[in-house]
């Protein structure tokens, strides 16, 4: 049957691929709420949909539907609203009795991940987090052929991943720490969560670089040693990217041999969608190894360069 979503942040970024994973569930978005008003591409989904611009008088629509007719009612909150809202709008997704899917990150600090599992044994609900590469299918193989190895000496791990961003990043939400995480959280907390995912849990941190669109360091892990740079800086490319062209430069090496997943992300959010309404989702204990390492190494004071230290710091 088919269920009933409404949506936070419609007019973000990340929201069309929700969108397209609601539709091509073959469910139906009849609520959607942001501060801002330039929503049109609602009408590429659905000419049907209740839209608010506060989120009070959205909580309260959900409440009324809530109150009706069960094939009024929303079944699923997806958030997709400024990382600092996340938690917030998850409970208010489990008041209105809902189940929740909720973008990255879950939450900004890991003390805020038990006050959500409380709610959801209160209510009945659950919160789904959206992990995505765990879905894609070359890393989905890599994954079981690491599971099936015999222990042994660690994998020499490397991940670069730069996106540039212009002027605009720094003004943005997303440029201020206390609600965006700062770069490890909005940047690098996937890939964060991709590595601890394959290659087990922490032993080290290590900072070595750290400023409001930089960070590198060093993590250790139970199978791998991971070297890392994250950036937004367009200098730090190794290309000259050109406006509405390619703009990001992704790679995560293995004992130097790279893995290839940059195609099939463009669906990835319909998998982890049709995962989720089967029951096989990822909930809150899921996102916590990426978010409590996000956090350490936000907070962590910066060492200086040494040999376990990404090789775009090494000169």
């Amino acid at each position: 049957m088919s269920k009933n979503f409404a949506i936070t942040g419609v007019g973000g970024y990340i929201a069309p691929r929700h969108l397209r994973a609601i539709r091509d569930t073959d469910n139906r978005l009849v609520a959607a709420v942001d501060t801002k008003d330039s929503v049109g591409v609602l009408d590429q989904y659905n000419f049907d949909v209740r839209f608010f611009t506060e989120v009070e008088r959205f909580d309260r629509h959900l409440e009324k539907l809530r109150r009706g007719a069960e094939s009024e009612r929303v079944h699923y909150l997806t958030v997709c609203s400024p990382n600092y809202l996340h938690d917030a709008h998850c409970r208010l997704g489990l008041r209105v009795g809902a189940d929740v899917i909720c973008e990255k990150p879950l939450v900004i600090n890991p003390w805020n991940l038990e006050p959500l599992q409380e709610l959801e044994a209160e209510t009945g609900h659950r919160i789904w987090t959206v992990l995505q590469l765990r879905v894609h299918p070359k890393l989905v193989e890599l994954r079981e052929k690491l599971l099936a190895e015999k222990p042994g000496k660690p994998h020499d791990v490397e991940l670069t991943y730069i996106t540039s961003r212009g002027h605009w990043y720094d003004v943005s939400w997303k440029g201020d720490p206390s609600k965006s995480g700062g770069i490890p959280t909005n940047i690098g907390i996937h890939f964060f969560d991709l590595l601890v995912w394959l290659f087990g849990g922490v032993t080290d941190t290590r900072v070595h670089l750290s400023d409001s669109r930089r960070m590198a360091g060093f993590i250790g892990l139970e199978r791998a040693n991971v070297r890392w740079f994250l950036s937004v800086e367009q200098k730090d490319l190794p290309f000259v990217p050109e406006p509405g062209k390619k703009t990001t430069f992704r790679s995560i090496t293995v004992d130097g041999h790279e893995i290839e997943f940059s195609e099939g992300f463009t669906d990835l959010h319909t998998v982890v969608y049709r995962e989720i309404l089967a029951g096989r989702g990822h909930g809150i204990e899921a996102a916590r190894g990426a978010v409590e390492l996000a956090h350490k190494l936000r907070t962590a004071e910066v060492s200086s360069v040494d040999d376990k230290a990404h090789r775009k710091l090494k000169g």
